[in-house]
């Protein structure tokens, strides 16, 4: 057997993590595309109660495995809409609309692993931009194809999601 002992291993320590958002969600930036040799991309989300995550989209190159942590998320995978809660997990193949966000009544961390890797912590600090008010949402529509996250319109996902906060 050969190994490949070109490609270092990627670590982050805790302490390295770049963490963006707020109480309501926050972003923590675990392992770009780079630093796997484009094998991965990895973050952790953390949302408060029935806080929403990721607008209805798609990538073209890439599938995302959302593994709960703690908490109960739902999560639009094509034209379903599931409950999953700590412990499970979903994978979402590449152009298959997809979207998340905390339950009406639950908090939750979610690990989400999008492979082969995008490098995308440039993604999550525009969104960071927007909610601070330094870049507007003409600008998420712009990097579209840059961060392969491609938005769709998925009614039935906000309706559901609405319906949760009555």
């Amino acid at each position: 057997m050969t190994r490949n002992l070109t490609q270092e291993a990627a670590l982050v320590y805790p302490q390295d993590v770049e963490a963006i958002g707020n109480d309501v969600i926050s972003t923590h930036l675990l392992i770009d595309s780079s630093s796997a040799g484009g094998a991965l991309s990895a973050l952790e989300v953390r949302m408060s109660v029935g806080a929403d995550g990721a607008a209805p989209h798609f990538h073209t190159l890439s599938s995302e495995l959302f593994y709960v942590i703690e908490g109960e998320v739902q999560i639009m995978a094509g034209d379903r809409i599931v409950t999953v809660g700590a412990g499970g997990s979903v994978v979402v193949p590449k152009l298959m609309p997809h979207a998340f966000g905390a339950s009406p009544d639950s908090s939750a961390r979610l690990l989400i692993t999008l492979t082969p890797g995008v490098e995308r912590f440039d993604y999550f600090r525009l969104l960071g931009r927007i909610q601070s008010g330094e870049a507007t949402l003409a600008d998420l529509a712009a990097s579209q194809d840059r961060f392969d996250n491609h938005f769709v319109d998925a009614p039935e996902w906000w309706s559901e999601r609405t319906a949760g906060r009555r």
